[in-house]
């Protein structure tokens, strides 16, 4: 492979979260910062994270990713470190910019948890990063790799994971219904983010479940109930499905990489929840995590910028 000789290190970027019960609220502060966010509603979402011991999977997930792509790299010859980041929590952007600049690295590529386009699922970490640059000196220069929703690296797996979620449904009328977390109408760039979950998901029900009716749905807003968002929410169209007579749902969240809080709490505790209440059939799919074609993605968009 050719490529990786652009780049002196990989740099895994994510959201951060909790790994013990003191750490769920100065975490919230970090994630709202800013945002005037009542600290009452801060210990609402906590109880979310208390559900798990106050520990979010996302980290774990992260240590995991790392160690795959390590692999993957290694297996294909490409010597290449690869270092670790969050926004929001330890190990922070700036502190591993800091050993990476120790370690002699110049020039980064980033590899974020995070597939579309939009502000919050691509500039932002693009900010986050500059602004964790700005407190190093002499920090490595970072260039985020492209968005890669449209990948095969990313579809294929969502493909693999709805056809297997719809097969663990009774037989009879089924519903596809694809997830992802919703944004603020006003937001930049989100005709883009939209847009792109739009083809993502037309890709997976068409390679999946030809015939099967689905649906784009939203999940984990958490504005003001006076800010417009992308809707519907996924537990309110459940009710909706219901109301229809349809009996079984496979939800599939194909704007999570992997199982992150959002998916073990609003999909695995909440939206399961509401439709037990309704008597609906409901499995939710996997996300990509560490299936080999997603770890490979690193690898193969490091090759188109060679």
């Amino acid at each position: 492979m050719s490529g990786e000789s652009t780049y002196d290190a990989l740099l895994l970027v994510s959201f951060g979260g909790p790994e013990g019960p003191d750490d769920v609220i100065p975490f919230l502060e970090n994630v709202t910062r800013g945002r005037n966010i009542p600290r009452e509603r801060l210990e609402v979402v906590g109880e979310h994270y208390h559900l798990f011991g106050g520990v979010s999977p996302i980290n774990q997930q992260c240590r995991e990713l790392k160690a795959a792509i390590e692999a993957d790299l290694a297996g294909h010859g490409v010597d290449l470190p690869v270092y670790w980041g969050n926004r929001n929590w330890d190990p922070y952007l700036a502190g591993t910019l800091r050993r990476m600049k120790d370690d002699g690295v110049r020039r980064a590529a980033a590899f974020v948890t995070s597939a579309y386009s939009g502000y919050s699922c691509c500039d932002q970490y693009v900010e986050d990063i500059e602004r964790a640059r700005a407190e190093v000196p002499g920090a490595p220069e970072v260039d985020k790799l492209p968005v890669y929703c449209l990948r095969p690296g990313f579809v294929d797996p969502f493909t693999d994971a709805a056809r297997d979620a719809l097969e663990r449904l009774p037989e009879g009328p089924r519903r596809l219904v694809f997830t992802a977390h919703s944004v603020p109408l006003s937001q930049p760039g989100r005709p883009d983010y939209e847009s792109e979950l739009k083809q993502v998901a037309e890709l997976v029900a068409e390679r999946a479940a030809p015939g099967v009716p689905w649906d784009l749905v939203y999940q984990s807003r958490s504005g003001p109930p006076t800010q417009p968002w992308l809707e519907p929410d996924v537990v309110d169209h459940l009710d909706k499905l219901h109301g229809e007579g349809v009996p079984a749902v496979a939800v599939v969240p194909i704007g999570f990489v992997s199982d992150h809080m959002e998916v073990k709490y609003d999909l695995d505790v909440e939206a399961a929840g509401r439709a037990r209440e309704l008597g609906m059939a409901y499995v939710r799919a996997a996300t990509p995590h560490t299936d080999p074609r997603f770890v490979a993605l690193p690898r193969t968009l490091l090759a188109d910028r060679r």
